[in-house]
């Protein structure tokens, strides 16, 4: 089966509403002209199917790596975790890196961090354009530095509380991209990936990476996995986790991408808790939506559907 096929099937396999328009034409160019570096689906290569993830070899050039890293020395603080139960940003001995974020404007900003330049732009663009996601659903790119032994144990990047889905609602994709390369540690690994037995591992190999399918941070390279299944319900195989760097240090930058808009609060009506999230929510259930994907389009227990109105569910 081709690479190519296994890019066009992911996409297929999005949840409805984090497409963009049809209009969306990041793929040709960025907002400011040409890419400095096009985007070429053939460089990405299926890792795994559950959880779905793919590695686009030299997604990034050795000066745009360079770039990033330069941008982030001297700000970078100790990286944090969020509280399962409050949502609150908190410190944890099962994160040790230390990051800064590069945002769009000033608005929000913290003091430790920086602003996108015309190279992050770019970047940003191509996310869009390989994800098929659209850039205001993204977080902003948060530039990490592992040093030895420092390492991110086993985690999911979807919320289990609440208050962090309120604007953008979950973590649909997360796009990691490595800035340097590694000596020795310092892999991606997902424990639970259904391809764990099937990857062979040398001493090159750290004892953490042979826990799973793991992917070596390759300076350029970017890895793409998604948190959600199709149906828009988490998948917990998407656990992963940063191994520790044995020798030498890792950098790399972290790009979250939501199922909604980033900046753009939870629509709220007059109706309480009977609204529609999207736009569409009526076509969707005209077109029988409600009845073929009832967990995204009205959901269960445990989660909330985007469409309960339109679908006469409250």
């Amino acid at each position: 089966m081709t690479t190519r096929y296994f890019l066009m099937v992911s996409l297929c396999l999005l949840p409805l509403d984090v497409f963009p328009p049809l209009s969306y034409a990041s793929i040709e160019t960025s907002k400011t002209g040409a890419f400095t570096k096009a985007f070429d689906p053939t460089r990405a290569t299926q890792v795994s199917w559950k959880p779905r993830a793919f590695v686009y070899t030299r997604f990034l050039s050795d000066e745009e790596c360079d770039h990033l890293i330069n941008l982030a020395k001297g700000k970078l603080v100790k990286s944090m975790v969020a509280n399962d139960e409050t949502g609150e940003s908190m410190e944890s001995q099962e994160r040790t890196s230390s990051g800064m974020f590069i945002f769009k404007t000033e608005l929000y900003r913290p003091s430790v961090s920086t602003l996108q330049d015309e190279i992050v732009n770019d970047i940003e663009a191509r996310i869009a354009a390989w994800t098929f996601l659209p850039e205001e659903n993204g977080e902003p790119i948060q530039i990490l530095r592992y040093e030895h032994g420092q390492k991110y144990e086993a985690h999911i990047d979807y919320f289990v509380d609440k208050d962090n889905q309120e604007v953008g609602g979950h973590r649909v994709a997360t796009v990691l991209m490595y800035l340097s390369d590694v000596k020795k540690g310092g892999e991606t690994v997902f424990p639970a990936s259904e391809a764990k037995g099937s990857q062979p591992k040398d001493d090159s190999w750290s004892d953490c990476a042979k826990n799973g399918h793991a992917v070596k941070p390759n300076k350029g390279d970017a890895l793409l996995f998604f948190s959600l299944h199709p149906d828009s319900t988490p998948d917990p195989d998407s656990l992963h986790a940063s191994c520790p760097v044995i020798e030498g240090e890792k950098w790399s930058a972290t790009k979250w991408i939501h199922v909604r808009s980033f900046r753009e609060p939870v629509k709220h009506s007059k109706m309480g808790n009977c609204i529609d999230e999207n736009d569409s929510c009526p076509f969707w259930a005209m077109a029988g939506e409600c009845e073929k994907n009832p967990i995204y389009m009205v959901g269960s227990h445990i989660y909330n559907g985007h469409c309960r109105r339109s679908c006469k569910k409250c």
